[in-house]
């Protein structure tokens, strides 16, 4: 059985443009594939972008491709419920 588990979501857009910012991981996360190219080629816009973004996501302002703030609910993770029986 697949179970949808809410998680913070915008806590690991934290730490993707933070540890990973540089490579624009924290932007294909949120479905922004454009600009994750030109930051996994321009080194996060030469830390320039990273560094905004990251400002960004910390006062709870980053937008997913949509042009919907990334809140807990946003995006919730599929998993598998190991304790139920089939």
């Amino acid at each position: 059985m697949i179970e949808a588990i809410q998680k913070n979501q915008e806590l690991y857009v934290r730490y993707y443009a933070f540890f990973l910012g540089g490579l624009g991981i924290h932007r294909f996360y949120v479905g922004k594939v454009g600009t994750g190219l030109l930051y996994l080629f321009t080194g996060g816009l030469f830390l320039i972008g990273t560094i905004i973004d990251f400002s960004t996501i910390l006062f709870g302002k980053i937008k997913d491709k949509e042009e919907k703030t990334v809140t807990p609910k946003t995006y919730p993770i599929l998993c598998f419920d190991v304790n139920s029986s089939a």
